[in-house]
C-alpha cells in the first residue's frame, strides 16, 4: 500500500498541494502558539521597581481573603486600607521610616497617566538627579523627564516650577512628579506605604503588636521584603493579567486552527476521492479489495501528514519569533515576552498534524472503499448520491444539538450566551452542521442565486447555473470554506457589535441627567463637589466607583463593581432598570443588586465584603435586571470607605438656562480638572467598544480562517478546473471563444462563492438571533447589528482568490488544442 501511495502521490501531486499547504500551515501555527504558551509558563517574575533599594516596605493589604471549606478565596480590594498614623509611629521607633504617598496628577501638556510622590521616596527606586536639584518649597517639583528644569506648569494641585529631572537605571516604569514631603502629605494625607530601615522580623513583630492593641485597624497590613516588594509597585499583577489574555487568545486561535485544519483537509480529501472514483473502480475491477483501497487512501494521508508536519515545525521555528514580536508591539503581551527554548510545542504540533491528516481522511477512505467496479464505466457528470446516511445523521445531529443547546441556554441562563467563551465556540456546531448538509442546500441556492443571470440574453448564465447545479460535490467543496470564514466573521464581529449596541442602549436608558461632570483618575475632592452643588438651577447626584464581594454557594468569591450614591439624588438623575423594590429604599444598611446574584429577593439579607474588606450584612433594597452584565450594584457612601467621587450627574431645575448652567458647572469643576459634558456628548464619548485585546484576538482568528479559506479555494479549484479540461474542450469545439470560456469559469466560481456567502450569512444570522433572543430575555432592548462591511470584505477576498484559482488553470488548459483536450480523460 505504501508503494502505491508513493506512486499515486507522485503522479497526482496537484491533488495534494492544497492539503499539504493547509496542514503545514496548521502545524506551523500550532507550534508557534505552543511556543507562545510555553513562554507564558516560563515567564520571569517581575522584580521590584519603585522600591528596588528599600529594606522593608509596609503597606495596607489590597487582597481580600475569605476562608472557605478546604482553603480560602481571594479577591482584589477596591480601596486598600492605608497605614495608620499609630502604626507609622510604632515602626518609626525601630529605625528611619519614610512615608510614601501616590496620587494622580493632571498637568498641562503632561502625560496622561501621571502620578505624584513625595521626594524622599525617590531614592528607593533608585531615582538619581540628572539635571537640576531637589524640590525645596511647595511650588517646586522634580519630574521623570517629561518636563525640563525651569518650566512653569499648571496642575490640578496648583502651578509648579520644575527644578530638576531624575532617571532610573533601566527602562522607565512610570511618569512621575515629586513634591516636597510636606506638600505631598497635604495633597494626599493617607499613608499608602512606609519604608522602614529596620530588621524585617522586628517590623513584623511590631505590626502584630499593633494589630493586638488596635483590633481591626492594622490587621490588614503586609510586610514586604525581597522580591515581594514588587507588590508595592502600581498594578503589580499587570503581567499576570496580560499573560491570561495571551493564553486566552492563543488557546482560541489554536482551537480555531485545529478546527479549520481538519475541516479543510477533510474537505480536500473528500473532493479528491470523489474525483478518483473511476481510478478506484478500475483498481476494484483489477481485484483490489475495499480494505486495500481504504489503506491506500490512509497511507497517502499518512505520507502527506509526515512531510507536512515536518515542514510545519520548520515554519514554526521561524514564525514564532515574528508572531511574538507582533504581540509585544501591539501591546498584547508584556515587553519582556519572548520565545523560549521549549521543545514540547514541536512534538505536540507534529503529532497533531498527523492526527489531523488521519482524522480528515477517515470519511474519505470509507467512501473510497465503497466504490463499485461498475463505476469505471460511468460517464455521467451529474452526481446523484452526494449525501450518505452517515452524513445525514451527523449533519442533522449537529444541527439539532446546536439548536437544542441554544434553546436550553435561553431557557435556563440567557446571560451565558453573552460570554466571550460561549459566543466564540458556539458557532462551530452550526458551521459543521451546515457544511455537512451543504449538498442538500447547494442546488436550491444555486438556482435561487442564478435565477436572474440565467434569464439574461445568451447562454452564459444558464450554463453557469447548470454546471454549478450538476457538480454538487464540487460546488459544495468550494462553498464550504467560504461558509466557514463568512460565518465566523459574521458571528464574532456581529456578536461584539450587537453587545456594544446593547450596552449603549442600557446607558441611554439609565442616564436621565442633562449634564455629566467627570473627574480624572483621582476623583473630586469634597470641596469640589460642594462647589458644583452650589451652582444654582441644578440637582446633582455625586457617585463614586467601588466594589463589593459576595460568597456564593459557599465557595465562589464573586466581585461586583458598584457605585456609591445618595439614593434620593440618584432617583432624580437616573432611571435604574429595576425589577423589584425602589431606589429610595436604599440606605446605609442595604444594597441594590442585580438578578444574577445568588440572593436577589427584596427584603432578604446578603453578607458582603465592602471595597476596603469590611464584612457586613446588608438588606436587599431593590433588584435590577441582569442586562448585559454592566448594571453592577449600588450602595450608599457610608459603605464605600475610601471611594472618591468620580462622576456627578446634573439635572436642570425647571426653567433653568442650560447654557448658563453649563458654563457655571465648567467654572466650578475647572480647578479640579473636571470636564462638563452634555448627556449626548457624554454617551458618545463613553459608548462601549470592543477591548483591544479582544479585537486583536478576533482578527487573529479571522485571519487564520481567511488564510485557510484561500488555501482550500485555491487547492479545490485548481483540482476541479484541471480535471474539467475535457468539458472546456467541448465548449471550444461547440464554438465558444477562449475568452468566453474563461468568463464562464470565472462566473461559475463567483456563483459558488456567493452560495457559500449566503450559507455563511445564514449561519451567522442564526447565531446572532440567539444572542438577540438572550438580550430580550434579559430586558435589554437593542438592534441586531450585522457587520455587512466585514462580510463584504471577506466575501470579496474569497471571490478574488476563487476567480484567480479557477481562471489561471483554465487559461493554461486552453493553450492546448481543443481536439487534444477532448481526448483527455479524468
Amino acid at each position: 500500500m505504501l508503494t502505491i501511495a508513493l506512486r499515486t502521490a507522485r503522479d497526482r501531486w496537484s491533488t495534494f498541494v492544497g492539503s499539504f499547504v493547509a496542514l503545514a500551515l496548521g502545524v506551523g501555527l500550532i507550534a508557534t502558539m505552543g511556543l507562545g504558551l510555553a513562554a507564558t509558563l516560563d515567564a520571569p517574575q517581575r522584580l521590584p521597581e519603585r522600591f528596588a533599594q528599600a529594606p522593608v516596605v509596609v503597606k495596607g493589604d489590597d487582597v481580600l481573603r475569605v476562608p472557605v471549606p478546604g482553603g480560602e478565596r481571594t479577591g482584589r480590594l477596591a480601596h486598600p486600607r492605608p497605614v495608620t498614623p499609630e502604626l507609622a509611629r510604632r515602626l518609626a521607633a525601630l529605625g528611619p521610616a519614610t512615608e510614601d504617598r501616590s496620587f494622580p496628577v493632571r498637568a498641562e501638556g503632561g502625560p496622561k497617566h501621571l502620578v505624584g510622590h513625595p521626594w524622599s521616596v525617590a531614592a528607593f527606586a533608585p531615582y538619581t538627579l540628572d539635571a537640576g536639584r531637589s524640590p525645596r518649597s511647595d511650588d517646586e517639583v522634580v519630574t521623570t523627564g517629561w518636563a525640563r528644569p525651569g518650566a512653569r506648569i499648571g496642575t490640578d494641585h496648583g502651578p509648579v516650577t520644575v527644578v530638576g529631572t531624575v532617571t532610573v537605571t533601566g527602562r522607565g516604569f512610570e511618569d512621575a512628579v515629586f513634591w516636597t514631603d510636606a506638600r505631598a502629605a497635604r495633597i494626599s494625607p493617607a499613608i499608602d506605604q512606609l519604608v522602614v530601615a529596620a530588621d524585617p522580623t522586628a517590623v513584623q513583630d511590631a505590626v502584630r503588636d499593633a494589630a493586638r492593641a488596635f483590633p481591626g485597624q492594622d490587621a490588614g497590613v503586609r510586610v514586604l521584603t525581597g522580591r515581594d516588594r514588587r507588590h508595592a509597585d502600581p498594578d503589580p499583577e499587570r503581567d499576570s493579567e496580560a499573560l491570561l489574555a495571551v493564553n486566552a487568545a492563543l488557546g482560541t486561535a489554536g482551537g480555531i486552527t485545529g478546527f479549520v485544519s481538519v475541516f479543510v483537509v477533510a474537505s480536500t480529501f473528500a473532493f479528491a476521492v470523489a474525483q478518483r472514483r473511476k481510478e478506484f473502480a478500475l483498481l476494484r475491477t483489477a481485484g483490489a479489495t475495499p480494505g486495500q483501497i481504504r489503506r491506500t487512501v490512509v497511507a497517502e494521508a499518512l505520507l502527506l501528514g509526515v512531510v507536512a508536519s515536518a515542514a510545519g515545525c520548520l515554519l514554526g521555528v521561524y514564525g514564532a519569533p515574528v508572531f511574538v514580536s507582533y504581540l509585544v508591539d501591539e501591546g498584547f503581551a508584556p515587553r519582556w515576552f519572548a520565545v523560549g527554548d521549549a521543545t514540547w510545542p514541536f512534538h505536540a504540533a507534529f503529532w497533531a498534524g498527523l492526527l489531523v491528516a488521519l482524522a480528515g481522511v477517515v470519511a474519505a477512505s470509507w467512501r473510497a472503499g465503497r466504490v463499485a467496479p461498475s463505476e469505471a464505466l460511468r460517464e455521467a457528470a451529474f452526481e446523484t448520491r452526494t449525501m450518505t446516511p452517515g452524513r445525514w445523521i451527523l449533519g442533522a445531529g449537529l444541527l439539532l444539538a446546536g439548536l437544542g443547546t441554544l434553546a436550553h441556554a435561553l431557557l435556563t441562563d440567557p446571560s451565558d450566551l453573552l460570554h466571550r467563551k460561549t459566543y466564540t465556540s458556539r458557532p462551530m456546531l452550526f458551521i459543521v452542521a451546515f457544511a455537512l448538509l451543504s449538498p442538500v442546500l447547494v442546488r436550491p441556492l444555486v438556482r435561487l442565486v442564478a435565477w436572474l443571470p440565467a434569464r439574461l440574453p445568451g447562454a452564459a448564465g444558464m450554463l453557469i447555473r447548470e454546471n454549478a447545479a450538476a457538480g454538487i460535490r464540487r460546488t459544495a467543496a468550494v462553498a464550504a470554506p467560504v461558509l466557514v470564514t463568512v460565518a465566523l466573521a459574521g458571528s464574532l464581529l456581529g456578536t461584539t457589535a450587537t453587545l456594544n449596541e446593547a450596552k449603549a442602549a442600557e446607558i441611554r436608558q439609565r442616564t436621565t441627567a442633562d449634564h455629566v461632570v467627570t473627574a480624572g483618575a483621582g476623583g473630586f475632592a469634597p470641596a469640589t463637589v460642594e462647589r458644583i452643588r452650589a451652582v444654582p438651577g441644578t440637582e446633582i447626584s455625586a457617585t463614586a466607583a467601588t466594589a463589593v464581594h459576595v460568597l456564593e454557594e459557599g465557595t465562589a468569591l464573586i466581585r461586583s463593581d458598584a457605585r456609591a450614591a445618595d439614593p434620593e439624588a440618584l432617583a432624580r438623575t437616573a432611571q435604574l432598570p429595576l425589577t423589584a423594590g425602589s431606589v429610595t429604599d436604599l440606605d446605609d444598611d442595604s444594597v441594590i443588586v442585580t438578578g444574577e446574584w445568588e440572593r436577589h429577593t427584596v427584603g432578604s439579607t446578603v453578607e458582603v465584603w465592602l471595597g476596603d474588606g469590611t464584612r457586613k450584612a446588608l438588606r436587599i433594597a431593590a433588584v435590577m435586571s441582569i442586562g448585559t452584565g454592566g448594571n453592577g450594584a449600588y450602595v450608599t457612601p457610608a459603605n464605600a470607605p475610601g471611594a472618591r467621587v468620580d462622576r456627578i450627574d446634573v439635572r436642570l431645575a425647571p426653567g433653568a438656562d442650560g447654557a448658563a448652567v453649563g458654563a457655571a458647572l465648567a467654572e466650578a469643576a475647572r480647578q479640579a480638572g473636571g470636564r462638563v459634558l452634555t448627556k449626548d456628548r457624554w454617551m458618545s464619548e463613553n459608548r462601549p467598544g470592543t477591548a483591544r485585546t479582544t479585537r486583536t484576538g478576533f482578527l487573529l482568528v479571522l485571519g487564520i480562517a481567511l488564510l485557510y479559506t484561500g488555501i482550500a479555494l485555491a487547492g479545490t479549484l485548481v483540482m476541479a478546473t484541471t480535471d474539467r479540461a475535457r468539458d472546456l474542450a467541448v465548449l471550444r469545439l461547440a464554438g465558444a471563444t477562449r475568452w468566453q470560456v474563461l468568463r464562464l469559469v470565472a462566473g461559475e466560481s463567483l456563483l459558488v462563492v456567493l452560495v457559500g456567502t449566503v450559507t455563511g450569512t445564514l449561519v451567522a444570522a442564526l447565531n446572532l438571533a440567539g444572542v438577540r433572543a438572550a438580550l430580550g430575555l434579559l430586558d435589554v432592548s437593542s438592534a441586531l447589528v450585522i457587520p455587512w462591511g466585514a462580510l463584504g470584505a471577506t466575501s470579496g477576498a474569497c471571490a478574488a482568490v476563487a476567480v484567480v484559482s479557477a481562471v489561471v488553470p483554465a487559461a493554461l488548459c486552453l493553450r492546448r488544442r481543443a481536439v487534444e483536450m477532448a481526448g483527455v480523460r479524468g
